[in-house]
């Protein structure tokens, strides 16, 4: 399905940058996505309260397992209108320690995305720009900027989604961060879900700066330039991950990432050998989600 609307203007398909998953604490999610087979860089704290230990992939893109650090620095940064820890505060209220909140997408103009978010009044919140230290692998300190453009809808209030300027990049050495020992070298596809999944559209399209859409009887999906979005119904859900609940909820919810591997096989086998429970649909792998780990993980070649 393709929407009739003129071409977003000077637009480029974002590429998928990193997923959010809140978890209750650093040492849990380490625990957890190690036994998954996944190699997980060191703590890092953020200036405003929280802190990650991010899973980088051979694609480019990662995972930030993010938990609060200084609940007191939180609260002040939310006060003082900062949406990320805002949005990752009211998530936690609502949901738990353990989840998957956002989707972000990189970009080299944090500025122009905000306006064009407020322009279709998608403003998520004020401009977000911070810098934090990094240990390079030589054991010298670099420093990487940031700058934060926000994006959300009033009707989905657990998914928060956000472009990524760097302003001044980390170190890009992450080689052997990179190598899995579960065969994982990408992202292949977010799945989120939502009863009636095109009441979204505009939303997500606007997000990914890319108006070609595929509409199907499971949902719809939207082609980031590296990955695709797709939100799923409750028999989508069922069909495609064997969730068998309703969905009672209105709004988006972020619920499952599928990684591409080299070797399915070779990633059953080490699942079974961690004692991870999964179930085989069709060639893929499906782990459910646990403490340390807040979405479904998928596996597939």
């Amino acid at each position: 399905m393709r929407d009739d609307r003129p071409a977003i203007a000077g637009h480029v398909r974002r590429h998928l940058d990193h997923l959010v998953l809140p978890v209750a604490a650093l040492a849990t999610a380490r625990q957890r996505l190690s036994r998954l087979g996944f190699t997980v860089a060191g703590d890092a704290l953020h200036p405003f309260g929280t802190e990650n230990a991010c899973v980088f992939l051979a694609d480019k893109t990662y995972l930030e397992p993010l938990a609060v650090a200084q609940r007191e620095d939180c609260e002040a940064a939310a006060l003082q209108g900062n949406a990320f820890v805002a949005r990752d505060l009211a998530y936690r209220f609502r949901r738990g320690q353990d989840g998957f909140s956002a989707l972000v997408f990189s970009t080299d103009d944090a500025v122009a995305d905000h306006a064009r978010f407020q322009d279709h009044g998608l403003s998520g919140g004020d401009i977000l720009e911070f810098s934090r230290p990094m240990k390079r692998p030589d054991g010298k300190e670099a420093i990487g900027q940031f700058r934060l453009a926000f994006a959300s809808d009033l009707r989905a209030p657990d998914l928060l989604c956000f472009t990524c300027q760097r302003v001044q990049p980390l170190p890009a050495d992450r080689t052997a961060l990179e190598t899995h020992a579960n065969g994982v070298t990408g992202i292949r596809q977010v799945i989120l879900s939502e009863p009636n999944p095109t009441d979204f559209q505009y939303f997500l399209q606007e997000v990914v700066d890319e108006r070609e859409t595929e509409a199907h009887s499971f949902g719809m999906d939207i082609p980031a330039a590296n990955a695709h979005i797709s939100v799923l119904n409750e028999a989508g859900m069922r069909g495609f991950l064997g969730v068998d609940e309703p969905l009672t909820e209105r709004g988006l919810r972020a619920r499952a990432i599928v990684f591409t591997v080299g070797n399915i096989a070779a990633t059953e086998a080490m699942l079974a050998a961690n004692a991870i429970e999964h179930v085989k649909r069709d060639s893929r792998l499906i782990v459910t989600a646990a403490p340390g780990q807040g979405a479904i993980f998928v596996f597939g070649e």
